[in-house]
């Protein structure tokens, strides 16, 4: 017999470059893997273990997404467990300490993200659609109702399942595309942000295209973004905290949550930026639309696209800083932390600044610079005695381990470009 109609499950976890891990499970089993969790050999995955570990049990939480395409299936996000111990440096559970200790402060905190991706033909080659060569392609609607039978499945998906979608688009680089659902919780949140780039690549290849969220999958268009909104809420009253009688009509508290992510996005560009592409998107030159619509600068405005924060209105932030690469889980535990930080502290976010940053940047003389490629960010990631106190030792240490490795795998590899610059020195 099968539960409303499912006869598999996916028991997964997220590793810490943000690779989706899963055992399908026949609903005849599940019983038994929700009391002893699924078991996984570490080691074949991006965590800090070694082939001589014992098993690493994945536990089913209570979240169940039934896949909407294929409606057998459903999709359950689990917790590593290693010795009956929480796997401290798993992305999901770094969340979930991070929740539960600004619930210990007293706050709730709200977020939604906005990712964007590229649909390209299946090899990967090449854009979908060939007919989308607007230099300014962004809100077309010929090149979105072009991809209407796909972007509109994903919709509906989404609108089955709860998330309260709310605006489709074409983005503004050919063949890009962002669409946008509700906010919630952060674990809500990470959890529907790793189902919908699952669903995405899947519902893609059902229409024979190839889905990508790669921050700068082609050289002269904009990259894919995922700006994170976020608020924070008083966890007793329900009064939101960033609403106030200050500039623009946020409150102290809210300038102090922007000066806490402002002053600890170099230290976590290795989470909001994790791979070596992502530095060929916040520090790209002009692109064919005009505007590459990422951050190069440490720099907050008002309701300002050029900036690292914008703010859009009385009750949250938009920060711009993360690409596609993003894991969904430390992605929010980056913004919780950082923003935790901020309240502590209380930082000083400094003076706003209302200029055009890809116009007129260049007269703000002291703009702190975002890192110029991943090995900058590992550095200052290794070294921030934030990253120790929010995220733990354990998890600083084995991401900048398998991060480095990373890096080192890179660094090894021979490229055209170093043939054609250095072959004739």
């Amino acid at each position: 017999m099968t539960e409303n109609g499912i006869k598999y499950y996916l028991i997964s976890f997220t590793d810490l470059f943000g690779v989706v891990r899963s055992k399908l499970v026949p609903a005849t089993a599940i019983d038994d893997m929700k009391k002893e969790g699924a078991g996984f050999a570490g080691f074949a995955a991006h965590l800090d273990m070694t082939p001589a570990h014992p098993d690493m049990l994945a536990m089913p939480s209570g979240s169940i997404y039934p896949l909407p395409w294929k409606s057998e299936v459903a999709w359950i996000p689990s917790d590593p467990v290693l010795n009956e111990k929480e796997v401290d440096h798993a992305p999901r559970l770094v969340l979930k300490r991070l929740i539960a200790r600004a619930k210990v402060m007293g706050y709730k905190i709200m977020t939604g993200v906005e990712p964007e991706f590229f649909l390209l033909s299946l090899s990967g080659d090449e854009l979908s659609d060939t007919s989308d060569i607007k230099s300014k392609p962004c809100y077309d609607q010929q090149a979105l109702m072009r991809r209407y039978d796909l972007i509109s499945e994903i919709s509906d998906a989404m609108i089955s399942m709860g998330w309260e979608p709310y605006q489709n688009d074409h983005e503004d680089a050919n063949g890009q595309f962002e669409m946008n659902w509700g906010f919630s919780d952060p674990l809500t949140t990470a959890d529907r942000h790793t189902f919908f780039k699952f669903m995405v690549k899947s519902l893609a290849e059902n229409h024979g295209f190839k889905a990508t969220f790669m921050p700068k999958p082609m050289p002269k268009l904009t990259g894919n973004g995922c700006h994170v909104h976020l608020s924070i809420w008083d966890d007793k009253s329900g009064q939101n905290l960033m609403t106030g009688d200050g500039e623009l009509g946020l409150s102290k508290f809210a300038y102090n949550v922007i000066g806490g992510l402002l002053e600890n996005s170099k230290s976590l560009a290795l989470i909001t930026n994790p791979v070596v592409n992502s530095y060929k998107r916040i520090n790209a030159p002009r692109t064919s639309s005009g505007a590459t619509w990422s951050p190069n600068t440490v720099t907050y405005g008002g309701n300002n696209r050029t900036h690292m924060i914008r703010i859009p209105g009385d009750n949250r932030v938009e920060i711009r800083l993360a690409d596609g690469a993003s894991n969904p889980y430390l992605l929010q535990a980056a913004m919780i932390a950082s923003a935790l930080d901020g309240i502590e502290r209380q930082v000083n976010p400094g003076e706003r600044i209302d200029l055009d940053m890809y116009a007129e940047g260049y007269k703000v003389k002291d703009a702190p610079k975002l890192p110029l490629n991943m090995l900058d960010s590992l550095r200052l990631f290794e070294k921030s005695e934030f990253v120790g106190n929010y995220f733990g030792e354990e998890f600083q240490k084995a991401y900048s381990k398998l991060k480095g490795e990373e890096w080192d795998d890179y660094m090894r590899y021979f490229s055209e470009w170093e043939k054609t610059n250095a072959l004739d020195v």
